[in-house]
């Protein structure tokens, strides 16, 4: 499942949009058999819940989420019953919805976003049924033109989670590759996107997790069928393990962020919040 936090995007099962202190997103997912358009959209500082009139375009699992915080978030991917390139826009405040004339180049679920904030959305990773990938995918703001890193992630993988420091650094964490799953975290400085790895990764190796972000502060992975949650300390990255972590074991989450106030992670069977 994956979360929009109007700002930050990550992928399985739902997605997920940041928004600069307003609201937080949750969008598609999967139930069975039966995959959703839905994105429930969650009011700061109430946490109340409302379903937008306009969803995404195709019902989907496994998206991936970014935001421009206070312009837009973005659903990319996905898994329609075959991995889509399709990328959903949410215009803010409206929160009309309208779908890219240039979508992904690869058509992949299972992928995480990250985001530099008015500057560009990125998505990384997934598979495509075939194959499970390395490459990153970059929409500039406010034209949403695509382009491809020249450097893609250290390792191809699947499940991983996205975070963002907006202004210096977008990080994807974890993920799989068919039977090895990492504890890499891959870090793309801004402007150049130039990648390199923390030297010290998760503090065990994860798929299927979430990431969310308190903007400047820090980032944030949790779950993997478990309670864990890492903690990366901005600018130095440094990681420690929230003596709280998840309520409950969970797997194929979202995340967003309440910049400064609250992080959350929610999956199919409740909605739990981290406050930062």
């Amino acid at each position: 499942m994956s979360l929009i936090l109007l700002g930050i995007l990550n992928s399985q099962a739902a997605g997920g949009i940041v928004i600069n202190s307003v609201a937080g997103y949750v969008a598609g997912g999967q139930n069975g058999a039966t995959r959703y358009t839905t994105v429930d959209k969650f009011a700061f500082p109430s946490d109340t819940a409302t379903t937008l009139a306009s969803g995404i375009s195709t019902a989907a699992d496994s998206v991936a989420g970014f935001s421009d915080p206070n312009t837009a978030g973005y659903v990319a991917g996905g898994n329609t019953g075959s991995p889509t390139a399709t990328v959903n826009k949410f215009t803010y405040p409206s929160d009309s919805q309208s779908t890219l004339a240039t979508g992904l180049a690869i058509a992949r679920y299972a992928a995480a976003g990250f985001f530099d904030t008015t500057v560009a959305g990125y998505v990384g990773g997934g598979t495509d049924f075939s194959s499970t990938k390395s490459s990153v995918e970059k929409f500039a703001f406010p034209s949403d033109s695509r382009s491809a890193l020249a450097t893609g992630l250290s390792a191809a993988r699947r499940d991983p989670a996205g975070m963002s420091n907006s202004g210096t650094a977008g990080y994807i964490a974890g993920g799989s590759l068919s039977s090895t799953v990492y504890d890499i975290v891959d870090k793309f400085a801004f402007p150049s996107d130039s990648r390199t790895t923390l030297a010290t990764g998760l503090s065990g190796t994860q798929k299927q997790i979430e990431g969310f972000s308190d903007l400047f502060t820090a980032g944030y992975v949790a779950g993997n069928n478990g309670t864990t949650v890492n903690k990366f300390a901005f600018p130095a990255d440094t990681r420690t393990t929230l003596a709280t972590g998840l309520s409950a074991s969970s797997r194929s989450g979202a995340g967003f962020s309440d910049t400064g106030v609250a992080g959350y992670v929610a999956w199919a069977i409740a909605a739990h919040l981290l406050q930062l």
